[in-house]
């Protein structure tokens, strides 16, 4: 999930924001805080051409200094919806393969290797995103850290296994299907080398995302490649499942997309043919589905991760990085995926998002719900306790209230949806372009900010010292095992900041669906097994309703 910041007028440079990088100067503008900012830097080379599918090069040098002003153009993606609101019309591929940039904030008076490194690896399907969408000059400067947003190969190009790059390889990377967890390793490694210079700290670096971002941060986590890199992790409602490769390769059928039903349709002989083809035509052949079920999934490719379940390496210390981790979910989760769901809303007077039936709309969202928090939260979570590592801390944002435009209501359409959490942590209430005046209205606003400035410094302070807190609010312990404890984010109106002990299960939630009355039991199931990607839960969840 993206949400969006304004266009304003180009800033200007500002000569005290000049800094030497590895490939050359670059020089920076400030926000209207006095936070600097340095937006485009090139962590990498060009991916196109023989480049295409292959790890990340080193970004060349350049002469003199380099304006780091301007937005980065974003990684080549398809257009959707959300981009409505800067004129792009859905299904456009737009974009290029010269695009692993980052985007750095840092406070305005950072001085060199100071500040805890926050870096954020943004959501959107693994199939669409950039950096420049989230702007972190608030976060950064309200907290003192170094806000870093970086962009990664989408799609097909981000996410391909096929035995043509295998035999094509020059590098044992190369042979890896996992090309954006590649791009994402480059930039850590390049800040590694440079962000002393613009004020953090490259010893203690946070990697943390949302959506497909968390999913990538989980992926990180698990991936030898990336161990080092990085010290701390926050899952924004992430998840830890993964494709076997020969399932990505098209073996058995299973996805949507696999590689070879894409080189098929392209029809081309060999991986010099395949890398020589247009991008608007690679996305053609990719022909994304209609949901966010249809998106590329995490690969067991043998280089970037270790061949096997994905989530079965948190069974042990000696399989992931055991570092501090934060993660959570949102209480309405699933409601962003079916608010436009004709099955289950529909529109009053051609315009007015409503449910059908707002009971079963809120049992079927709720149970979809549940079982990403078990899946994606409680499981993993009561695994890391069980192999011994405790510094796994729990969250659920509850915010969810939204205003109303006529016969939408957005509290109870939307509630505390997928992705809501992003502006509290930014401090920037956009999100949805023109729904943002009613969803986030001035009668909320004092609480949200308050809200907002309370999230921001706990998340802040897991970065800089491992454990979350937050001087005017709860302490926040650790989770334990499943009878474990998270926090509750929420303003005064809706309960506010809370810790609540227990956690849902699997068994508890098949145990509910089992006595349900306000929706068809079968398609909920019917839904569950879409979303699960096909894993091995499917055939739990076919049991347990037996």
């Amino acid at each position: 999930m993206e949400w969006f910041s304004r266009a304003s007028n180009r800033p200007s440079a500002a000569p005290t924001t000049e800094r030497q990088t590895d490939q050359g100067r670059v020089v920076g503008f400030l926000a209207e805080n006095g936070g600097q900012v340095w937006r485009g830097i090139p962590f990498a080379a060009s991916t196109a051409g023989a480049n295409r599918w292959r790890a990340p090069q080193p970004a060349p040098a350049w002469d003199g200094v380099r304006e780091a002003i301007d937005p980065a153009p974003r990684c080549a993606q398809l257009t959707n919806e959300f981009d409505k609101n800067e004129g792009h019309e859905p299904g456009q591929v737009i974009g290029t393969e010269d695009c692993l940039t980052l985007d750095i904030y840092s406070p305005s008076h950072a001085s060199a290797g100071s500040v805890p490194v926050m870096v954020w690896i943004h959501g959107g399907g693994n199939v669409w995103g950039r950096s420049s969408k989230y702007d972190g000059s608030r976060l950064a400067n309200n907290e003192a850290v170094v806000l870093v947003a970086v962009q990664y190969r989408v799609g097909p190009l981000g996410w391909f296994a096929h035995e043509w790059l295998r035999r094509s390889a020059e590098t044992p990377e190369d042979a890896a299907a996992c090309f954006a967890l590649l791009d994402i390793i480059a930039a850590l490694r390049w800040l590694r080398d440079n962000i002393a210079r613009f004020g953090g700290n490259p010893d203690c670096v946070t990697i943390f995302g949302e959506s497909a971002g968390g999913h990538n941060v989980v992926a990180l986590l698990a991936s030898p490649l990336a161990r080092g890199l990085f010290h701390r992790a926050i899952v924004q409602s992430g998840v830890f499942d993964s494709t076997p490769r020969g399932h990505a390769e098209g073996e058995t059928g299973d996805l949507v997309n696999p590689a070879q039903r894409i080189v098929e349709r392209l029809g081309v002989p060999d991986a010099k043919a395949l890398r020589a083809v247009p991008v608007a035509q690679l996305w053609q052949a990719y022909e994304r589905g209609s949901g966010f079920v249809d998106v590329p999934r995490v690969i067991q490719d043998g280089v970037v991760l270790p061949r096997g379940p994905m989530r079965e390496a948190f069974a042990s210390k000696a399989t992931f990085a055991a570092v501090p981790i934060m993660m959570g979910t949102n209480h309405d989760e699933m409601k962003l995926f079916y608010m436009r769901d004709d099955r289950v809303t529909k529109r009053r007077l051609g315009v007015f998002v409503v449910a059908r039936d707002q009971p079963a709309y809120d049992a079927l969202t709720r149970y979809l719900t549940r079982l990403w928090r078990i899946r994606a939260v409680n499981e993993p979570a009561a695994m890391m306790h069980a192999a011994g590592h405790d510094a796994v801390y729990a969250y659920r944002f509850d915010w969810d209230d939204g205003g109303r435009v006529l016969f939408t209501d957005f509290h109870e359409l939307l509630g505390a949806a997928h992705g809501f959490e992003i502006p509290f942590v930014f401090n920037r209430f956009e999100h949805l372009g023109d729904a943002d005046r009613f969803l986030f209205q001035d009668r909320t606003a004092e609480d949200r900010e308050r809200l907002s400035r309370t999230i921001g410094a706990y998340w802040a302070s897991f970065a800089r010292d491992g454990v979350p807190s937050c001087r005017e609010a709860s302490p926040w312990p650790e989770f334990g095992d499943c009878d474990g404890s998270f926090l509750r984010f929420d303003t005064a109106a809706g309960g506010g900041i809370e810790v609540i002990r227990g956690c849902d299960q699997f068994s508890a939630l098949m145990a509910d669906l089992r006595a349900e009355t306000r929706v068809d039991r079968s398609f909920v199931v019917e839904e569950m097994n879409r979303w699960m990607f096909g894993q091995p839960v499917r055939e739990q969840i076919l049991r347990a309703m037996e």
